[in-house]
C-alpha cells in the first residue's frame, strides 16, 4: 500500500505544479519563459529556507521532476560544493550538481533536430 500513496503523491503535487503553471499562463499575461524561471527561483528559494526538502520526500519525483526540482537541485548542488570547496563552490555547485541533466536535455535535443525540421511559424 506504501507505492500507492508514492504514487498518489507524486502525481498530487508534479500534476499541481502543473495545473499552477496552466493557470498562470491562460489567466495572466506571463510568457512561458517568464513562468518557466519563476518556477526554478521558487525551487531555489524554498531549498534555501527548508521548505523543498519535505515535499522531496513526501512525493519524490513528483517535486523533483518539475522545474522547481532543477532549482532544488542548483540550491542542493551550492550548498555541497561551498561546504567542501568554500566561497568558490557557489560558482561551480549548480552547475556541477545538475551536469548530467543539462547534458541530456542538450544530446536529446541534438538528436531531435535530426529527426525533425522546423517549420516558420504564421
Amino acid at each position: 500500500m506504501d507505492i500507492f500513496f508514492d504514487y498518489f503523491w507524486a502525481f498530487v503535487l508534479g500534476g499541481g505544479l502543473c495545473v499552477i503553471a496552466q493557470i498562470l499562463i491562460d489567466k495572466t499575461k506571463l510568457t512561458p519563459a517568464k513562468i518557466l524561471v519563476g518556477y526554478v527561483c521558487i525551487g531555489v528559494v524554498l531549498t534555501s529556507v527548508g521548505a523543498y526538502e519535505p515535499l522531496v520526500k513526501l512525493a519524490g519525483c513528483g517535486a523533483t521532476v518539475p522545474l522547481s526540482g532543477f532549482g532544488y537541485a542548483i540550491a542542493n548542488g551550492v550548498k555541497t560544493a561551498v561546504e567542501e570547496k568554500g566561497l568558490l563552490g557557489a560558482l561551480t555547485g549548480g552547475i556541477g550538481a545538475t551536469a548530467g541533466g543539462i547534458t541530456a536535455s542538450i544530446c536529446f535535443g541534438l538528436l531531435a533536430s535530426f529527426v525533425f525540421s522546423s517549420k516558420p511559424k504564421r
